[in-house]
């Protein structure tokens, strides 16, 4: 089990420490919900959560399978709700492949993207469209 560690820091500012590595991050409330803005928020880490995962499986993959993804970018849009309560209604991912649309593994690698732990786990009222786009040549 990993340790996650959190103090506040008041002003609505959180650092948290990685037990393993002894990272440290700052989280700081969106200006929309009384914050500075000044850092990521909660609601970003999840947005970031996501596609680091959906990045991170891939390149599990591609490394068993001697496929060269360095270049891959992920781009994650979070859109808020307050109905009924304030949550994360949408996120939505874009992968940027640096491989060409017609690669073997194509659809492999998109079915790993959608079966990341961080996509598995968000709640399905939350919706997370994927697009890819293949860019190499």
């Amino acid at each position: 089990m990993v340790k996650i560690s959190i103090a506040y820091h008041g002003d609505l500012r959180c650092e948290a420490i990685h037990g393993p590595s002894n990272n440290k991050l700052l989280t700081d409330a969106p200006v929309d919900n009384h914050g500075k803005g000044e850092s990521f928020s909660p609601t970003d880490l999840v947005a970031t959560a996501l596609g680091t995962c959906m990045a991170t499986v891939m390149g599990i993959y591609a490394q068993q399978h001697e496929i060269d993804l360095r270049g891959m970018k992920v781009t994650v849009g979070k859109e808020m709700t307050q109905v009924p309560v304030r949550r994360i209604a949408r996120l939505t991912c874009e992968i940027t492949m640096p491989l060409p649309d017609t690669h073997p593994r194509r659809e492999v690698l998109e079915r790993v993207a959608l079966t990341c732990p961080v996509h598995q786990s968000l709640h399905p009222d939350v919706e997370k469209p994927v697009t890819f786009i293949w860019a190499g040549a």
